[in-house]
């Protein structure tokens, strides 16, 4: 991306480098041969950040970074921002009717996790190795289709040539929860039907499955007891986010900028 090509960013007269730009559009990927967008939602963020630190800087703040993980800190900048928002965004807690006309507007939202019994065929490999992928899939491919000519004959399919130990129950896992899987099986198993087997293998960690799901268990409906403090803490949260963007906005409404386009979305932005 030629940084030359785009204008300078300029937020109360305080230029900010090229470089600094390139390095946050690195973050905003973009259509191919459309590096303009991923550059204007760069310039965007950069400039919101700018503005944030003008006005931490402005009133003084003062923060420590940190710790955001196991041995991981906040910047700096991160801690400035953090400070100027905990000063500035102030929240009410929700009270007790508000809690339960939110629960009280679908009670189906709150669910215990769902159950999944399930099947599966693996056909191993380390999907780094391109050589051992390629001919895992081809392998899966073939089964899928064998699979897909008589679904009776999976558990056998399973048994013969699976190479997970459920081979030796002809491919049944069992009963699978929320978290008991790998991400990208379970990404897979979110997007199926009772009775359904995948249309296409999918790729794990450890290599392609062929997955049948035999069974599904909707999560019961929770009561509203249960549910109240997390419903509490998303009302909350909510009431942050859109304290923090109005603060946000009025510094947009009453600064300088150019070279960014804060307050519209530019040509293929999401929302």
């Amino acid at each position: 991306m030629n940084a030359q090509l785009y204008p300078d960013l300029v937020v109360n007269g305080e230029l900010v480098p090229h470089s600094v730009v390139a390095n946050e559009a690195q973050n905003h990927p973009a259509p191919s041969g459309k590096p303009g967008i991923a550059w204007r939602q760069a310039a965007n963020a950069v400039a919101m950040r700018t503005l944030l630190l003008q006005e931490a800087r402005q009133r003084g703040i003062r923060a420590e970074p940190a710790e955001v993980g196991p041995g991981r800190f906040e910047t700096g900048e991160e801690a400035l921002i953090r400070g100027l928002l905990d000063a500035e965004v102030e929240v009410s807690a929700p009270t007790e009717d508000d809690i339960r006309r939110e629960w009280a507007r679908d009670p189906g939202r709150f669910r215990s996790p769902p159950l999944w019994e399930v099947s599966h065929i693996l056909c191993a490999c380390d999907p780094r190795n391109e050589n051992e992928r390629v001919a895992a899939r081809a392998r899966a491919a073939g089964l899928l289709a064998r699979v897909a000519e008589d679904p009776g004959r999976f558990a056998r399919l399973a048994s013969a040539h699976s190479d997970c130990g459920s081979k030796s129950s002809g491919g049944t896992l069992g009963q699978l929860g929320p978290g008991d899987t790998v991400p990208e099986f379970e990404a897979a198993l979110r997007k199926m039907k009772e009775g359904e087997i995948s249309s296409k293998p999918v790729l794990t960690r450890h290599g392609w499955h062929v997955i049948r799901m035999d069974a599904i268990a909707e999560g019961a409906v929770l009561p509203f007891g249960t549910v109240r403090s997390k419903i509490a803490e998303a009302m909350e949260k909510a009431a942050w986010a859109r304290n923090a963007r109005a603060f946000a906005d009025r510094l947009v409404a009453s600064a300088q900028i150019s070279g960014a386009e804060l307050g519209r979305r530019a040509p293929g932005e999401k929302s």
